[in-house]
């Protein structure tokens, strides 16, 4: 049973390059996700009953769905300068710019923008797209 009740409220970040300057894609996002974990080594060793393992290199994977918009600073540029880079820095938190152990920020460096739609519509609709990341190292942050 849970035990409380949580309204989520991201704020996302983006920059092109790990230390960069961040653009706040916040009020263009609907929907954040990320997908954390690490790479199984298998450790089995004579004389095991069962197969063991080590933890080995971090995974890492965000989808972020966004209203697309165009200019300097929006969406579409702010993925195109990211698209390929290898070196992307996104700073993720669930509710809000300050940390705590209720709002853990997540801090992503040398992320892969590996695709994006620049272009997508429909009559009568707003237009959005995904955009996946892959790759890079996170850390988790709770101090303010």
């Amino acid at each position: 049973m849970a035990t409380s009740t949580y309204l989520t409220n991201p704020t996302v970040n983006l920059a092109p390059t790990t230390g960069g300057t961040l653009v706040d894609l916040t009020d263009q996002c609907r929907s954040a996700t990320i997908t954390l974990g690490v790479d199984s080594l298998e450790s089995t060793a004579f004389g095991d009953t069962g197969h063991r393992f080590v933890p080995g290199l971090q995974t890492v994977a965000v989808e972020l769905e966004m209203y697309l918009s165009y200019g300097a600073g929006e969406v579409e540029a702010t993925l195109f300068a990211n698209l390929g880079t290898g070196t992307s820095s996104l700073v993720i938190s669930p509710s809000g710019l300050t940390e705590s152990a209720s709002n853990p920020e997540y801090t992503i460096i040398n992320m892969q923008l590996v695709d994006y739609t620049p272009i997508t519509g429909a009559v009568g609709e707003l237009s959005m797209i995904t955009a996946s990341f892959i790759g890079g190292t996170y850390a988790r942050d709770i101090t303010p």
